[in-house]
């Protein structure tokens, strides 16, 4: 396993990290689940990645238990809030209030001191910038995390926090979690990848298979009866794939071949490519899963291949 630097952050995250949404502590097993984590600690994974709304909770109390007996300062820990918890009106955003509560839920349901990487989950255009800010800034001045982030916020919203940080002389956020894939490059376009290189942070990207689409399972168009597109509880975004995007998907077996690689080895490969890219979230349902998405394969794409994948999945389609 490699590790990056989080952006101009001093912390260093494996290049694949394992995600807990739609999966631990619901749509998996415990014990698949925990076979899923051992295998991923076995293989160098240092960064584990969660949110409080992932089922309410039971995804950071799942990897809480099943982590207690790894040595704190070998994991790097990232949870969100932002989504509601219950029926409470304050139970949800990114006021003062809950991201006060919220943080000190998910400790306990991490059972741990200390999150390394806590993210507003989303932009809350009610409330002011400053106050979010000076929140996160508390809550690294007091200890309870060490780095704050955001995931899903648009350029302008990434830029205006890194400015609001400078001018309150705080603590700036480090990370943005978006979606981004092969099939998935809207970060491109919309600029929120500028942004990052520019603000000095890091991306840590989810669904880089797009829901298991990249892994070529989908081909034809039809769904299996073990895949995510055919699980209520893990189906997530994905309630069908066209028969036209798996045709392109299957058109990207050729430059996997070439590089003795499976087709998700080369949409991880093709994602550390990129810039500003630190980490790859994966979610796994089965160690197997984990192996091969984890496995070193020396795969550095040539500019034919880049040229190639462009033209099955042009940045131009994801506005």
């Amino acid at each position: 396993m490699n590790y990056r630097r989080l952006g101009t952050a001093g912390i260093r995250l494996s290049e694949v990290g394992l995600g807990s949404w739609l999966t631990y502590g619901y749509g998996v097993s415990d014990d698949a689940a925990r076979a899923c984590v051992r295998r991923a600690l076995d293989l160098g994974v240092n960064f584990f990645d969660t949110a409080d709304a992932y089922h309410r909770g039971a995804a950071e109390e799942f990897l809480g238990r099943e982590l207690r007996a790894v040595r704190r300062r070998d994991l790097v820990i990232a949870t969100k809030c932002f989504f509601p918890m219950s029926q409470n009106v304050n139970d949800c955003g990114l006021s003062r209030k809950h991201i006060w509560e919220s943080v000190h839920d998910s400790l306990k349901r991490l059972h741990t001191d200390y999150i390394d990487l806590y993210q507003c989950h989303r932009y809350d255009p009610d409330v002011e910038l400053p106050e979010v800010v000076r929140a996160m800034d508390d809550l690294v001045r007091q200890g309870k995390i060490l780095y704050w982030g955001v995931s899903e916020w648009s350029a302008d919203q990434i830029r205006a926090a890194c400015q609001c940080a400078r001018a309150m002389n705080a603590a700036p956020p480090v990370s943005n979690q978006p979606e981004y894939s092969i099939a998935a490059r809207r970060v491109e376009t919309n600029g929120v990848q500028r942004a990052c290189l520019e603000c000095g942070m890091g991306m840590v990207v989810w669904s880089p298979l797009k829901q298991g689409v990249l892994t070529g399972k989908y081909s034809g168009g039809k769904i299996p009866r073990d895949s995510r597109a055919a699980s209520r509880e893990m189906s997530g975004f994905l309630r069908h794939v066209e028969r036209e995007l798996a045709d392109r998907v299957d058109k990207l077996r050729p430059i996997a071949d070439r590089h003795g690689a499976t087709l998700p080895q080369l949409a991880i490969a093709w994602l550390l490519q990129r810039e500003a890219v630190t980490s790859v979230i994966i979610g796994a349902t089965r160690p197997e899963q984990v192996d091969e998405n984890c496995r070193e394969v020396p795969v550095v794409l040539s500019e034919e291949d880049l040229a190639e994948i462009d033209s099955l999945f042009p940045a131009s389609e994801y506005p």
